[in-house]
């Protein structure tokens, strides 16, 4: 029986120094396999330098297209008439020169006459000058005589440039007088149909052409946000009827009075309109990105590893490990930059890509 103890106290002893050595070899396993990133590894990572900029905030307004006041144009009657042969509709895209109604205008008829007129009194007294000059140089007319003819033809000449220019304003076809688009653009307002009764004296318009390469977006602006914007600014605009395109605009003007009766500033923005896709009256959203005094590093946020309500970001470094797991305190977001308040100053450099498998791998 003691023989037997001892043989099997002698084998409880050598199986507890096996797991022991056992055990060791596993931790030393573990602490080789323990994951390294390599300098190989490293080259092929993506990287980010932290960047210093004033902090941005984004508010949204509202605001309706409006054309360009300065490529468009209203269109008066010079002549009373009657309205033949108006050839376009609202919105109608027409071109510079081209007729957009005739007038049957007994006030161009007598345009036309005094014109007629004043060629043939130009003809006249032109010969009555040069038949006197001949009289002149033969004795037979005084200097009176030559004066008086010379001053009958200057006369007629200034009555006929006259009567050229105002023929030459008011175009006529033969037809009537010509009502013309003065430049390429879009038909915006109306206000003629056929066997309308026009008069030169009334304060309405006949048409409104407006080019549309341009536009204003006219914006109504809180008091909490006026301090906010400031001309020049930058802006994205998106409407209803292209909601996933986005326009680029900068901020034209800013009123330097409230209206007293809504207590809003008006402010215009000015936008490019390429394929004139922008229409006048049109509803518009305004994204503003406003500047604040403070400077702050940012971040774009692909590098940023969200994990237990916290947000990290993988620093390359210079240490045996290469790269180090830093926790970071994030103030705003704006667009794809996030501003950190505590973590990170510029000139530090992150991993931008697979910092997830990065981080997942050193956090243990």
């Amino acid at each position: 029986m003691p023989k037997k103890f001892n043989i099997l106290f002698l084998a409880l002893i050598i199986t507890g120094f096996s797991l022991e050595s056992c055990h060791h070899v596993e931790e030393n396993q573990q602490k080789d396999e323990k994951f390294q990133v390599t300098d190989e590894l490293l080259k092929t990572l993506l990287k980010d330098t932290v960047k210093s900029a004033s902090a941005a905030s984004q508010f949204t307004l509202t605001g309706s297209i409006a054309p360009d006041e300065n490529k468009m144009v209203k269109i008066y009657p010079m002549v009373s008439g009657v309205a033949q042969n108006v050839t376009v509709q609202l919105g109608d895209v027409v071109k510079s020169g081209q007729t957009l109604a005739i007038l049957k205008s007994a006030e161009m008829a007598a345009y036309t006459k005094d014109f007629v007129a004043s060629e043939a009194d130009i003809r006249n007294t032109k010969r009555i000058f040069e038949a006197t000059q001949d009289l002149y140089k033969g004795g037979l007319a005084s200097q009176k005589d030559l004066e008086q003819a010379e001053s009958d033809y200057q006369k007629a000449q200034a009555e006929g440039k006259r009567a050229s220019a105002v023929v030459d304003i008011n175009k006529s076809n033969g037809k009537g007088y010509e009502v013309k688009s003065p430049l390429n653009g879009f038909v915006v307002e109306r206000n003629l149909s056929n066997n309308t009764q026009v008069r030169a004296d009334n304060g309405q318009n006949l048409f409104t052409i407006a080019n549309l390469s341009t536009v204003y977006v006219l914006v109504n602006v809180y008091e909490s946000d006026i301090s906010r914007i400031q001309v020049g600014d930058k802006v994205k605009i998106t409407t209803l009827s292209y909601p996933d395109k986005e326009f680029d605009g900068k901020i034209d003007k800013i009123d330097n009075m409230l209206d007293p009766d809504n207590k809003v500033m008006h402010a215009r923005i000015k936008v490019n309109n390429p394929g004139n896709l922008l229409k006048p009256q049109m509803f518009a959203n305004i994204n503003i990105s406003a500047k604040s005094g403070d400077s702050l590093p940012f971040i774009y946020t692909k590098s940023l590893v969200f994990d237990n309500d916290k947000n990290y970001v993988i620093v390359v470094d210079n240490s045996k490990a290469k790269v180090r797991i830093q926790p970071v305190q994030i103030v705003k977001t704006v667009e794809n930059r996030a501003y950190i308040s505590s973590g990170l100053k510029p000139g530090d450099v992150v991993i931008s890509s697979r910092q997830v498998y990065l981080y997942e791998s050193l956090k243990d």
